[in-house]
C-alpha cells in the first residue's frame, strides 16, 4: 500500500500454535481476524521440545510469586469525580504492581469476567513461547467465564507491564506495572516510584475502543454523520507533531491520566528534599506519545525499556505506546509538577511531586524543562546499552526487512503491504543466528514497533537495548537480535487502532 494524506475521514494475533485452537476458524474478511488458509508445517510449535529445552535452561531461584487476576467489568474511580463503567483487573486502574526478583516462577491465574474473551501479554519479557499471551499464535484465548494459569521465569531485570493482546483490549483499562529488581543494580536511589501514563476513553460518554475503531474503519467521509460522541473521538486533521514527523494519532481522548486518575485530582509523590527518586515511566497508552517533565528538576535517564544505559541528562522525554524509560532525580525543597503532554494532542496527564508544604501546581502548568534536551522518540543516536548488556561481535547472519504500509482512507495498516494471517510467518528464523530486522515505514504517520520474546539493539552492538522503538514517517530503524528464545513471535505496531487494522505479523523458528 502506498503513504496517502492524513485523513478525509477526520481525519489478535492467530496463528499456528496446534490444530487443537485452529479447527473451525473462518475468516470473517477484517486484517487481524482469522485467516482459515492452510497451516503452515516445520516451524517450532509454541511448547515444542526447542522451547522446553531453552526454558529448562532458565535459572529459577526455587520461589514461586502466585499472583491471581481477575478481568471483569464494573465502575471505575478515575478521581475527581470521573466514575466510568470500565474493564479493568479487579476495578484497580492500574492494575496491581507485580515485583518480582530474577529466578521466580510466576504463577499467574487469569479469570475473565468479560463479556469477551481475553489474554494476558507480559509486555517485554524473554519468557517461554506458549506463554506470551497472543491468542491463536501461543494460546487459545481465555473465552468468558474461563481461566488460565500463566506460569513463567523472570529473568531479565527492569521495567515491563502486563496488557491483554485480544483486539483492542489494551485501549480498556486492563495493564498493570511488571518490574523484575536488579540485585546488581549499580544505582543509588530512596524512592521507587511507578509512573503508569495512558489515554482514557472507556466508558465516557459510553464510548468504547470498539465504538472509535468502527468509525475509523467506516471513515467520516461515508453517508449520514456519525454520532457527536464518536465524531468528536477523531482526532482533526489539523493535529501535528514535529517530534513525531506529522500526525501524532487517531484518536482525541477525553483523559490523559497518571496512575489511573485524571489530572483535577492527581496522584501525589511525597518525599523529602535531597532524597534520590528513581522513576519508572511507562507508556501503556494505546494511541499517544506522552512528553514527559518534572518541573524544576533535570533527569539522569538509566534505562530504557527495562534495560541499563550509559545514563545520560535529560530535561524530557518522549515515550511511545508500550516504552519505558527509567530516571533519577534528586528531589528539590517544594512542590512540582510532573507533566506528561498528550504530544500534538493539546492535552496533559499530571500528577504532583511534593517535599515540603505550600500550594500545588496547577494542571495547566508547563515548566520550562519541556522545552529543554529531549531524549527518547525517532533519535536515539545519543543513548548506550551500559558495557554489561551489549552484544558481542559477530556477523549478520539474516536480514529481514519490513515495510510499514497503509494509510487512514481507507482504514487499513500492514506490514508488506500485505494483512495479516498469522499461520504465514513473515520470515523464518534459526535458532543460534545473529538477526538484523530493518523497520522502513512508507506511512505518513508514526509507528512503535514492538518485538515479542526478545529486547534488540538499534542501530549496532552499543546501541540502547529495546524491545519497542519508535519509526518516524520515511525513517529506517535497524534492530539487531539474537535468536536465543524459540517460537513464534508476533511484531507489530504498538498503536492499538493499527495493530487492530492489521500492522502485526508473526516471526517463526524453523523445527
Amino acid at each position: 500500500m502506498e503513504a496517502v494524506g492524513r485523513r478525509s475521514l477526520l481525519k489478535a494475533g492467530f496463528g499456528v500454535a496446534g490444530s487443537a485452537f485452529l479447527s473451525g476458524c473462518e475468516r470473517s474478511g477484517e486484517p487481524g481476524e482469522v485467516n482459515a488458509s492452510p497451516s503452515v508445517t516445520g516451524y517450532v510449535q509454541p511448547d515444542g521440545p526447542q522451547v522446553q529445552k531453552v526454558d529448562q535452561d532458565r535459572r529459577r531461584n526455587g520461589k514461586f510469586y502466585k499472583f491471581p487476576m481477575v478481568a471483569t467489568a464494573g465502575p471505575v474511580d478515575l478521581g475527581g469525580g470521573v466514575l466510568v463503567n470500565a474493564w479493568s483487573y479487579e476495578g484497580r486502574v492500574p492494575g496491581r504492581e507485580m515485583r518480582l526478583q530474577p529466578g521466580d516462577t510466576v504463577q499467574a491465574n487469569v479469570s475473565n469476567r468479560l463479556s469477551a474473551p481475553t489474554t494476558v501479554h507480559w509486555h517485554g519479557l524473554d519468557i517461554r513461547n506458549n506463554m506470551d499471551g497472543v491468542p491463536y499464535v501461543t494460546q487459545a484465548p481465555i473465552e468468558k467465564g474461563g481461566s488460565f494459569l500463566y506460569e513463567y521465569v523472570a529473568t531479565t531485570p527492569g521495567t515491563y507491564y502486563y496488557h491483554p493482546h485480544q483486539g483492542l483490549e489494551f485501549d480498556h483499562g486492563l495493564y498493570g506495572p511488571l518490574i523484575i529488581e536488579d540485585p546488581d543494580e549499580p544505582q543509588s536511589y530512596d524512592e521507587d516510584w511507578i509512573v503508569v501514563i495512558d489515554d482514557w476513553i472507556d466508558g465516557v460518554n459510553g464510548l468504547t475502543p470498539e465504538s472509535v475503531y468502527a468509525q475509523l474503519k467506516r471513515g467520516m467521509a461515508t453517508k449520514g454523520e456519525p454520532p457527536a460522541l464518536v465524531k468528536a473521538a477523531m482526532l482533526p486533521p489539523t493535529a501535528k507533531s514535529k517530534l513525531l514527523g506529522g500526525d501524532p494519532g487517531d484518536v482525541n481522548y477525553p483523559y490523559y491520566l497518571i496512575n489511573g486518575r485524571v489530572s483535577s485530582a492527581p496522584p501525589v509523590f511525597s518525599s523529602k528534599p535531597g532524597r534520590r527518586a528513581r522513576i519508572r515511566l511507562i507508556n501503556a497508552g494505546a494511541d499517544t506519545a506522552f512528553l514527559v517533565a518534572l518541573g524544576g528538576h533535570r533527569m539522569t535517564v538509566t534505562h530504557t525499556d527495562g534495560s541499563p544505559i550509559v545514563p545520560v541528562e535529560a530535561d524530557r522525554i518522549l515515550l511511545g505506546m508500550g516504552e519505558r524509560y527509567d530516571v533519577l532525580v534528586t528531589l528539590k525543597d517544594g512542590v512540582f509538577p510532573l507533566v506528561a503532554i498528550a504530544e500534538g494532542k493539546n492535552a496533559s496527564a499530571f500528577s504532583v511531586v511534593r517535599t515540603s508544604t505550600g500550594e500545588a501546581p496547577k494542571p495547566t502548568v508547563r515548566p520550562t524543562e519541556l522545552n529543554g534536551k529531549l531524549v527518547g522518540g525517532g533519535n536515539l543516536s545519543d543513548l548506550e546499552s551500559a558495557p554489561a548488556v551489549r552484544l558481542g561481535e559477530r556477523k549478520t547472519d539474516q536480514t529481514v526487512q519490513l515495510s510499514l504500509t497503509g494509510q487512514m482512507d481507507p482504514y487499513a495498516w500492514g506490514l508488506d503491504g500485505k494483512n495479516y494471517d498469522p499461520r504465514v510467518p513473515l520470515a523464518s528464523l534459526t535458532e543460534g543466528q545473529r538477526v538484523r530486522i530493518s523497520y522502513t515505514n512508507r506511512t505518513r504517520m508514526w509507528h512503535p514497533m514492538h518485538f515479542h520474546g526478545h529486547s534488540f539493539f538499534i542501530g549496532g552492538l552499543s546501541g540502547p537495548r529495546k524491545d519497542t522503538v519508535i519509526v518516524l514517517p520515511g525513517q529506517t530503524v535497524n534492530c539487531y537480535f539474537d535468536t536465543n528464545n524459540p517460537g513464534r513471535w508476533v511484531t507489530h505496531c504498538h498503536n492499538a487502532y493499527h495493530e487492530r487494522a492489521g500492522m502485526i505479523g508473526v516471526l517463526a523458528y524453523r523445527v
